[in-house]
């Protein structure tokens, strides 16, 4: 369980961190309550963990040969396409087009909400958009493969603390961090992250 912890939790902050999900809670938490901004966000988060989770497990029920060789294959992919999409980025603090993608998201959204905003809106808000811009992103894929093979508790409660911590430096101090985040540096570090991942599923299953 600790194995999946772990794994959970290192492979979902670092591929967060600098991700749209991240972005739009950054923006989110510059018009409106930290608070409620830092529920709905995490709220989402663990739910997407929850079903992804879920899916991990019924795809356990599959033939453990064909889990175990899915589950290098997607590391080492997801960790070869990632470092050369590092190789491929600007050395700049932060990639603008996540940026963009986020702010249109957020804006997108308020145009279809009231101007003067509650609590519940606040909160489905963050919810909505953080779960849409999660849905079928590499961290599903990569929660879904980790859970196919590892403890599912570990996976979902390292997952889940892995999202509340990048939900937090986010919303606690997104502004001030988002310009001086270097994706290509993240991006990088979780490339060489998902290679170890795949290396070390190849070497458990030995």
């Amino acid at each position: 369980m600790l194995t999946a912890f772990t794994a959970g939790l290192l492979l979902i902050t670092v591929s967060e961190l600098g991700d749209k999900t991240f972005f739009i809670a950054v923006i989110l938490a510059m018009r409106h309550s930290r608070r409620l901004v830092f529920l709905g966000v995490t709220a989402a988060l663990a739910a997407m963990t929850i079903l992804s989770v879920i899916f991990g497990q019924l795809v356990s029920f599959l033939p453990k040969v064909y889990i175990h060789y899915a589950e290098i294959v997607l590391f080492i992919a997801f960790g070869i396409k990632l470092l050369y999409d590092a190789s491929k980025m600007s050395p700049r603090a932060c990639d603008t087009e996540v940026v963009d993608e986020a702010k249109a998201a957020v804006e997108a959204a308020d145009s279809h909400l009231p101007k003067r905003k509650n609590s519940w809106t606040i909160f489905i808000e963050a919810f909505v958009l953080t779960f849409m811009a999660e849905w079928g992103d590499r961290t599903q894929i990569a929660t879904i493969a980790l859970a196919a093979g590892n403890n599912p508790v570990g996976v979902t409660i390292g997952a889940i603390f892995g999202h509340m911590i990048c939900a937090a430096i986010a919303v606690i101090g997104g502004k001030m961090i988002a310009g001086r985040i270097s994706e290509r540096q993240l991006t990088f570090i979780g490339g060489c992250l998902f290679l170890i991942f795949g290396i070390f599923a190849a070497i458990a299953g030995a």
